[in-house]
Parts: C-alpha cells; structure tokens; sequence
C-alpha cells in the first residue's frame, strides 16, 4: 500500500495498526521519495486465522475411533 504524507498524517494510528496486524510494510511518498514502514519481522499467515468456535480441536485421529455404538442403531432412518 502507498500513501502520502498527508494521509498517514491523518490516519496514522489506523495505517500504524495495520502494519502490525497484516505484517505489510507500508510506502510513503514525499517530496519524490518513497520511504517504507515495515514490522521488525513478518506476521506469520497463521496467526491471522479467525478462530470457530463451533469446530474441533483436537487430533484428527481421535474422531476416527470414538465409539459411536451407543448414538448408532444400524438402521437407516427414511424421510416420511
């Protein structure tokens, strides 16, 4: 992303911010140069995942061997 002077001087804290949360560097033109705001290091893609609540966490090799003797009866339910 590229801004000049002037916007980073209006919304610097909301640029600022996002510079830490994505990990980008940001390029500021003045007077003909371009300067660049960057994180001492890179925000791994990973921490940037949202979290879902209603999924599993856990080893996917424990879901393969959950007894599900009690929730199955064998028998196919039909719609009606």
């Amino acid at each position: 992303m590229r801004v000049t002077a002037s916007q980073l001087r209006q919304d610097i804290y909301r640029i600022l911010d996002r510079v830490i949360e994505t990990g980008e560097g940001i390029e500021i033109e003045r007077k003909g140069k371009v300067l660049r705001i960057v994180p001492p290091e890179p925000a791994r893609r990973l921490d940037r995942l949202t979290k879902h609540p209603d999924y599993i966490v856990g080893d996917p090799d424990d879901l393969v061997h959950i007894d599900w003797s009690e929730e199955w009866s064998g028998e196919p339910e039909l719609d009606k």
